[in-house]
């Protein structure tokens, strides 16, 4: 019986699980694959929250407090001690916004980029969707994002209420630019982590630039004076900071008097396009590198 098994399985041809296809019908099939699988990601998500909280007394507390406890410290130190409040109108809700927005990204991104890595043992035993593990950070950072933006939502309600406007669109977009590059940095960036282990620390490095370099513990109208011609559309170029101001815009300051960016709501659609491009991209790359993952790990 062992023989004749042996003999059978010598005969079969060996089988690539991850054909290389033509462009398109090979990202068609990746969505395909990964819909079907959905129960799996979403049970992967939960499994995500849980263990971040896992024999945690305060449990999904502890998600509002480290953005919480940073708001606190900026109001402090940027706000009271900097004179940003003096600069800045609201600037608690200017500030909460953009660690909202920021916080999701960064989430998303820096678990993201680990994603293939922590899943080792699933990757090397388990034939399935890889993409499926960068999804899940998403998914799991997207959790967070929700609990603090009901407490955005509770404070902006109370103070400075909502543009109802069709200015009001920008903050779904903001949401759309944000999901939408994160998708694309964490497919691409756990690719590369899995041959390049220094990727993991190098993205640490670049996310706390960015923070900076977006209008978070700073105005629109703080920065401005200071960027002209080439620069000015270099810093409007990054997606983050078009999406941290789209949402100051309707939950910080919606009046028209202020000096936003011109064409906002433009700038924002054609860099959720641009993302778009990116994710498809990115997860070609992604399809590229995967065969050789659990060799890698």
């Amino acid at each position: 019986m062992a023989s004749d098994r042996a003999d059978r399985l010598s005969q079969e041809l060996l089988r690539d699980l991850f054909p290389r296809q033509s462009v398109f019908p090979a990202s068609i099939a990746s969505i395909a694959a990964i819909w079907q699988r959905r129960e799996l990601l979403g049970l992967l998500v939960r499994r995500e929250i849980r263990a971040k909280y896992k024999d945690s007394t305060l449990g999904l507390v502890w998600s509002l407090i480290r953005p919480l406890v940073l708001l606190a410290i900026y109001y402090v130190v940027i706000g009271k001690f900097l004179g940003a409040t003096r600069m800045i109108a609201n600037f608690p809700i200017h500030l909460y916004a953009g660690l909202t927005l920021w916080t999701l990204f960064q989430e998303a991104v820096f678990a993201g980029t680990g994603s293939i890595l922590s899943n080792a043992a699933i990757v090397k035993k388990t034939a399935l969707p890889r993409e499926i593990f960068p999804l899940t950070s998403i998914g799991a950072a997207g959790f967070n994002f929700i609990i603090q933006l009901v407490i955005l939502i509770v404070a902006v309600a109370f103070t400075t209420g909502f543009d109802w406007s069709i200015g009001f669109l920008h903050f779904p977009l903001a949401i759309l630019i944000i999901v939408t590059w994160a998708t694309a940095f964490a497919l691409l960036l756990s690719a590369l982590n899995v041959y390049m282990r220094d990727v993991q620390h190098l993205v640490e490095v670049v996310l706390m630039i960015g923070f900076y370099v977006s209008p978070v513990i700073y105005s629109w109208g703080m920065a401005a004076p200071h960027l002209s011609g080439v620069l000015q559309e270099i810093y409007l170029a990054n997606p983050i900071t078009l999406a941290v101001m789209g949402t100051q815009r309707v939950v910080w300051d919606p009046t028209p008097a202020y000096p936003w960016p011109s064409h906002l709501a433009l700038r924002m659609l054609i860099v959720w396009v641009i993302g778009l491009a990116a994710v498809f991209l990115a997860q070609r790359l992604f399809n590229r590198l995967q065969s050789n993952f659990a060799q890698e790990i």
